[in-house]
């Protein structure tokens, strides 16, 4: 593979389990319990969590280079059981395939090439393309409806 996907560090999210839900509050954070399989997954893990699992729900920068105009934020779930997922090379976690997606491609200076909206199912294949393209540094991975933040894949 040309790339790899990668989740999220668990260490920035692990104050927020011992906070109580005021101190959540005032850092924009909320504590979540998935009340269905499928409905909240892990940036950290890349995995679904279970009914009944708990989580943060919390904003998190994913596109922090002050030169770019494509700056971003979003909000995103971390499950409290969470293990840190290692880097991913092929083929993209469940999490990410059973899902429609939206791609955002960014060069080396994180400006946006392109964008496109995918099924879950081709994410592979979509990745493969992109990171056969020289001028690819890394493919931000969004849930399409809502758009939030899922994961990355960068060159490897």
């Amino acid at each position: 593979m040309t790339y790899r996907i990668e989740a999220l560090p668990i260490e920035p999210f692990k104050s927020l389990f011992a906070m109580s839900d005021a101190e959540l509050a005032n850092v924009g954070a909320r504590r979540w319990v998935a009340d269905q399989p499928g409905r909240a997954p892990c940036r950290v893990s890349l995995r679904d969590a279970d009914a009944g699992e708990r989580l943060i729900l919390v904003n998190h920068a994913h596109l922090t280079d002050p030169a770019s105009p494509y700056r971003a934020s979003g909000p995103i779930f971390v499950r409290e059981a969470a293990v840190e997922a290692e880097p991913i090379e092929g083929p993209a976690p469940q999490m990410l395939r059973r899902r429609p997606l939206s791609l955002r491609v960014y060069d080396r200076r994180n400006m946006m090439i392109e964008g496109e909206v995918i099924e879950g199912t081709g994410l592979d294949e979509r990745l493969a393309h992109w990171f056969a393209q020289p001028g690819v540094a890394q493919v931000h991975i969004h849930f399409a409806p809502r758009g939030c933040y899922l994961a990355r894949a960068v060159r490897n």
